[in-house]
C-alpha cells in the first residue's frame, strides 16, 4: 500500500497516465472507426484494360484521361458502375449537343463495350453497382406500394404513371414507358440529370423493385378506356371543352337554325 501511494505521488504519474489514455484511445479509434470503402471491380483485369481504352478515345475529351473531370465534364470517379451503364445504355452519352440535359437516343457502343467502360470506370472508386436481374424483377415486387412510393417522390416530375413532363430552363423529367427495369433502378441509384438520388435510405432495394413493378403495369392495357395521353386532369380537361362544350355550342347553333 505504502508502495503505491508513493507511485501515486511520483511526479511521472501524470504523464504515465495520459500516455496510457492515448494508447487506449487510438487502440478503440483503430477498432471502431470506420473504414474507408474501396473500388470493387465488377469485371476482369481484361475487361478493366479494354475499357480504360475504349474511354480514353471517347471519353477523356470531356472527362479527363483519368476521368477526373474537367471544364466540360464532371469527374467519374466514384460515381459506380451503375451511372456508366446507364448513361450509355440510354445514348445519353456521349452526349450529341451542348444542350440543357443530355437526350436519350440509341447507344453508340454494344453491351460488352458498355460493361468495359463500367468496369474501368468502377475500378477508379467505389460507387453504386449495376443492380442484378432478381433486383429488378418487377414479378418480385409490390405494385400497390409501389405507387404510393412512385406517387410520393416521382410523380411531381414524371407523372403518376410515369408519362414524364417538363421542367424549368428548358429540362423535362422524360417518360419512363420505354425504360428498362434496370434502367429505372439505376437512376433512382444514382440520380442523373436534375433526378435526386434515392439510396437506401430513402428508398430501400424492395422500395425500388415495387416502384418498378408498378410502372411495368402501367404499360399494360387500360382497364378504364382512353388514356388520352396518360397526362391527367389536363387533358381530360381540354377533351371536355372540345367535345363537352363544343358539342353543346353545336346544338345550340343547330336549334336557332331550325328555329329560324
Amino acid at each position: 500500500m505504502k508502495a503505491l501511494a508513493a507511485s501515486r505521488r511520483s511526479r511521472y504519474a501524470p504523464a504515465v497516465l495520459v500516455l496510457l489514455a492515448l494508447i487506449l484511445t487510438g487502440a478503440l479509434y483503430a477498432v471502431l472507426a470506420p473504414r474507408p470503402a474501396e473500388a470493387t471491380p465488377t469485371g476482369t483485369a481484361q475487361d478493366i484494360k479494354q475499357g480504360e481504352a475504349l474511354f480514353q478515345a471517347n471519353c477523356s475529351t470531356c472527362h479527363g484521361l483519368d476521368a477526373e473531370g474537367t471544364d466540360l465534364a464532371p469527374s467519374l470517379i466514384g460515381v459506380g458502375a451503375a451511372s456508366v451503364d446507364f448513361q450509355m445504355a440510354t445514348g445519353r452519352m456521349p452526349m450529341a449537343n451542348n444542350s440543357p440535359q443530355a437526350e436519350a437516343k440509341a447507344p453508340q457502343f454494344n453491351g460488352e463495350q458498355i460493361s468495359q467502360v463500367a468496369a474501368y470506370v468502377a475500378s477508379l472508386g467505389p460507387g453504386p453497382a449495376i443492380p442484378t436481374a432478381d433486383q429488378v424483377d418487377p414479378a418480385a415486387g409490390d405494385s400497390a406500394n409501389g405507387m404510393a412510393l412512385f406517387r410520393t417522390n416521382c410523380a411531381m416530375c414524371h407523372n403518376a404513371v410515369g408519362a414524364g413532363g417538363a421542367l424549368s430552363e428548358g429540362k423535362y423529367a422524360p417518360s419512363l414507358y420505354e425504360s428498362t427495369p434496370t434502367e429505372i433502378y439505376e437512376a433512382m441509384l444514382t440520380g442523373p440529370q436534375s433526378m435526386p438520388v434515392f439510396n437506401e435510405a430513402n428508398i430501400s432495394p424492395e422500395g425500388k423493385q415495387d416502384i418498378i413493378a408498378f410502372l411495368m403495369e402501367q404499360r399494360e392495357t387500360s382497364v378504364g378506356g382512353i388514356t388520352f395521353g396518360s397526362l391527367g386532369p389536363v387533358a381530360e380537361g381540354l377533351w371536355v371543352w372540345v367535345i363537352g362544350i363544343g358539342g353543346l355550342i353545336g346544338l345550340a347553333v343547330w336549334i336557332g337554325a331550325k328555329s329560324s
